[in-house]
C-alpha cells in the first residue's frame, strides 16, 4: 500500500510540474528530465528518491517486447531510436489499409460504396504539423493543457498528441460558414482504456478563444454557443466505438443531446481512423471512415456564427492513454455537381484523392465519384474530359506523367465501378501548368491537385 501512495503521489506531482507542453517518457530521456525536474521545482528528496525506485518500472511501460515472443502487435509503445527521438510505435494502419474489425484486407473505392462525404469546394486550411518540430507544441495551436508534435511508427507524417485534459484549438481557424467540411486522422494508443473520456471536436461562437478553455471543459460561467462531437474508440466490450453529440446554446445546458455506438477502430493494428464531418446549413454528417455516424437535419444553428474549432480531451484515466490527431483539412463551399458541369461545362474537385506519388485512388473519394457519376448516368449523352492536375513538387516532366496517369484511374473507376461507359470519356493530364492558387503553401498546393471535367 504504501509504495502505490507513493507512486501516485509522484505521478501527481509529475503533473503539476508539466507546463508549456508534455513529454513522452521513454527510458532513455527519463534521468535527463529527473535531473531537471529536481534543479527546477526542488522536490523534495523523499519524493525523489521515490522517483527513483519506480523509474525503471515507469521505463518497462513503453519498451517494445522482443519480437519472437510478443503474442499480439502492440501499439502506443515508446521507440528508442538514435536518429528520432520521442517516436512512438503504434504499429497503426496507414491510411489506406482497413480499420474494420476482424478484416484487414485494404478497402477499395467498392467497399466504401455506402460513403457519401462529398469535401468542399476549396480548401482553405490544412495542418499536418510539418513546420513543426518534434517535441515541440505545435506554433500555431493553443491550449490550457499540455501536448507535442510526434511521429508514430507505420504512419506518415506528424501528429500533435492531445496531453491531459484540456482544450486544443488551431488559432488559424477564425470563421466557418454555412456549407464547410473539415477531416483529419484520428489514432489512439493500442491499451485504450473504457473509461478514458472521449476526444471532442467543437464548434461554436466564442467571443475570446483563449475564455473558451474553461467553458468547453464543461461549459462553465458564459453563454457560448456550439456543438461539440464525442469520439471513444471502444465500449466495455471493445467491440463498438461509442460516438456523442451536444449542442449548447447557452452555459451549461444541452439542448439537444445523442448517443450511439459504431464499429470500433480500438482493434490490434488498426487505431487510426479518418473522421469526416460535413456541414450543409443546418444539417451535419459525421463519418468515421467510411461508417456514417449521424446525419442530422437540425444540428447547426443557422443564427449562430460558427468561429471556433477545437479538441477537447475529457482526461485519461490510464497514464499512458493518448489521443493523436493530424491532417486537418477544411475545406468550404457547396459544390453543385450537377449544374457546373451541365450548364457551366466544368467541374473542378480536390476531393478525388491519390496516394502520395501515385496514380492509386484512395477509397474516401468514393462520395465525389459517385456524385460525377450519378451526373453522368441522368445526362447520357454528355462526354467530357478528365483532366489531371498536380502542385509544383517535384520535376515538371514527372508530374505531367503522373497527371495524365491520374485521370486514366479516374476514368477507369468511372468504368469499372459506376458503369459508366469509357466512350464518353477522354483523358488528359497538365501537371503543374494550370495553378489554380499559388504553390507556396499548403492550403495552395492541395487546390492545385486537383481533377477537373470538362464537358464536350
Amino acid at each position: 500500500m504504501y509504495i502505490k501512495l507513493q507512486f501516485l503521489l509522484i505521478l501527481t506531482c509529475c503533473s503539476y510540474m508539466t507546463k508549456a507542453q508534455i513529454r513522452i517518457t521513454d527510458p532513455g530521456k527519463v534521468a535527463e528530465r529527473q535531473a531537471e525536474n529536481r534543479a527546477n521545482q526542488k522536490v523534495n528528496q523523499t519524493i525523489d528518491k521515490g522517483f527513483d525506485k519506480v523509474e525503471e518500472g515507469i521505463g518497462g511501460l513503453f519498451k517494445k517486447k522482443d519480437k519472437k515472443t510478443k503474442e499480439e502487435p502492440s501499439a502506443g509503445k515508446i521507440e528508442q531510436s538514435a536518429n528520432t527521438s520521442n517516436k512512438i510505435d503504434n504499429t497503426a494502419a496507414t491510411e489506406s489499409e482497413s480499420v474494420a474489425v476482424g478484416n484487414n484486407a485494404k478497402p477499395t473505392l467498392k467497399s466504401y460504396s455506402k460513403f457519401d462525404f462529398v469535401p468542399g469546394e476549396k480548401v482553405v486550411a490544412i495542418e499536418d504539423f510539418s513546420q513543426d518540430a518534434v517535441g515541440d507544441f505545435p506554433a500555431k495551436w493553443n491550449t490550457n493543457s499540455a501536448g507535442e508534435v510526434v511521429t508514430i511508427a507505420g504512419t506518415e507524417g506528424k501528429w500533435l498528441m492531445l496531453g491531459p485534459e484540456g482544450v486544443f484549438y488551431p488559432e488559424f481557424v477564425t470563421k466557418l460558414p454555412e456549407n464547410f467540411t473539415l477531416e483529419f486522422n484520428l489514432a489512439t494508443t493500442s491499451d485504450f482504456s473504457f473509461y478514458s473520456g472521449v476526444v471532442r471536436t467543437i464548434f461554436a461562437e466564442v467571443a475570446n478563444p483563449a475564455k473558451s478553455f474553461s467553458i468547453w471543459k464543461g461549459f462553465d460561467g458564459d453563454k457560448q454557443k456550439g456543438l461539440e462531437l464525442g469520439l471513444h474508440p471502444k465500449d466495455a466490450g471493445g467491440q463498438q466505438g461509442i460516438a456523442n453529440f451536444n449542442v449548447f446554446e447557452g452555459p451549461a445546458e444541452s439542448i439537444m443531446k445523442n448517443e450511439k455506438s459504431f464499429p470500433a477502430f480500438h482493434v490490434p493494428d488498426h487505431n487510426v481512423v479518418k473522421v469526416s464531418i460535413w456541414r450543409q446549413k443546418s444539417r451535419l454528417r459525421l463519418y468515421v471512415d467510411d461508417y456514417k455516424v449521424w446525419d442530422l437535419p437540425k444540428a447547426f444553428n443557422p443564427a449562430t456564427n460558427y468561429n471556433f474549432i477545437a479538441f477537447s480531451n475529457q482526461g485519461y484515466h490510464v497514464e499512458t492513454d493518448r489521443y493523436f490527431i493530424s491532417n486537418l483539412r477544411l475545406a468550404v463551399g457547396a459544390p453543385d455537381t450537377r449544374n457546373k458541369l451541365i450548364t457551366e461545362g466544368k467541374f473542378s474537385t480536390t476531393g478525388i484523392l491519390f496516394d502520395v506519388n501515385s496514380a492509386n485512388i484512395k477509397p474516401e473519394s468514393y462520395g465525389v465519384l459517385k456524385d460525377i457519376a450519378n451526373v453522368l448516368s441522368e445526362n447520357a449523352t454528355v462526354k467530357v474530359k478528365v483532366i489531371g492536375h498536380t502542385d509544383s513538387d517535384g520535376d515538371d516532366a514527372g508530374n505531367l506523367a503522373l497527371s495524365k496517369k491520374r485521370s486514366e484511374a479516374v476514368k477507369e473507376a468511372l468504368s469499372k465501378d459506376f458503369a459508366i461507359d469509357k466512350s464518353r470519356l477522354e483523358t488528359d493530364g497538365k501537371g503543374e501548368t494550370a495553378p489554380v492558387s499559388p504553390n507556396t503553401s499548403a492550403e495552395g498546393k492541395a487546390n492545385n491537385r486537383r481533377v477537373e471535367f470538362i464537358k464536350l
